[in-house]
């Protein structure tokens, strides 16, 4: 299969529109990371995802609508939920809430939610709005490694296995969405932290939010997991990751990648996130630097950590880092 990548023209956008009616995939541009899109209706189109990906069954999709209106077609919401997307929504926020029948049960890994969000890249909510249907889209990636942010990302790991690319430039926030489950409004759980703050939506709500998935996620006999990216190894370099709070000295044939610019160390396995260690642009590095650092050929990555204390999306970039650097 020949793959190609298409300028955001609006002719091309028409096509690509039309070729996700058709059933096909396309790799699309979201603020948070790029995702492969199919139409979310279509079982056999969204069964395309899974094989492009190398995806497991049990890892559930999500689906992404341009606004509330659309999403009520698809999830059963409560008030919490309503309020909490008028707030966030468009952006990095996904919500886990009872699904219609609407909705195959390959999206939801056989589970009775659905995880649904509303991204904010203009050029993904022109799409939406041209095709009429919801997009499933999880990362556009082989399963497991390292997330794309950009066009060239997606090529790295799927030419030849998905027919287009939508180049929409580099993610702007770049780590997944953070995912919410709201299905027990009264029991809201973090199940992924992202650029959406527990504290922002704890403030919001009004109500304490649990982390991890909970007592009541484990139990029952349901087939799949309630949400995506909960694997406790993912996001994974080839290459050993091993995530430190500090290092004095940097092993020879070991990439070091640190959170700013550091003075006086040029060497070429040296690497940074960001010239100051502002957390906005650690996130949007993070995954392109991992990717850099991973074809170079080293033998180990050592990546330093954000402090805990710093919250925010210090929270994101160190659960993404935990799973990166978890044992195969």
């Amino acid at each position: 299969m020949k793959t190609r990548t298409y300028s955001p023209t609006p002719v091309n956008l028409r096509r690509l529109a039309a070729a996700l009616q058709r059933g096909e995939l396309v790799a699309i541009p979201t603020e948070t990371v790029y995702g492969l899109a199919a139409n979310a209706l279509d079982e056999k189109a969204c069964r395309g995802i899974f094989t492009a990906k190398g995806r497991p069954a049990h890892d559930p999709l999500i689906v992404h609508v341009p606004d509330l209106d659309h999403a009520e077609k698809l999830a059963e919401f409560n008030d919490a939920a309503r309020r909490l997307v008028r707030k966030f929504w468009p952006g990095p926020l996904t919500i886990v809430l009872p699904k219609k029948s609407c909705i195959p049960a390959i999206v939801t890994a056989g589970r009775d939610t659905v995880a649904i969000r509303s991204p904010a890249h203009p050029l993904t909510r022109r799409l939406l709005r041209l095709a009429k249907i919801p997009l499933a889209a999880p990362s556009a990636n082989l399963f497991g490694y390292i997330c794309p942010t950009t066009a060239a990302h997606v090529l790295d790991g799927l030419r030849g296995r998905i027919p287009a690319v939508l180049d929409g430039g580099p993610c702007k926030v770049g780590v997944e969405s953070a995912i919410l489950d709201l299905t027990d409004p009264k029991q809201p759980a973090i199940l992924r932290p992202g650029a959406v703050t527990v504290r922002e939506l704890e403030d919001f709500l009004q109500i304490k939010i649990s982390g991890g998935i909970g007592k009541r996620h484990r139990a029952g006999k349901k087939p799949g997991m309630i949400a995506p990216g909960m694997l406790s190894q993912h996001y994974s370099p080839r290459t050993p990751l091993i995530v430190k709070a500090a290092w004095a000295t940097l092993p020879a044939n070991t990439a070091g990648v640190f959170l700013r610019r550091p003075s006086g160390r040029h060497a070429p396995n040296v690497h940074w996130l960001s010239q100051r260690g502002a957390l906005s642009e650690i996130a949007r590095n993070l995954y392109r630097v991992l990717r850099d650092v991973d074809s170079g050929g080293y033998q180990q990555i050592w990546l330093e950590a954000p402090p805990e204390s710093s919250g925010g999306l210090a929270t994101a970039i160190n659960d993404r880092l935990r799973r990166a650097a978890a044992k195969r």
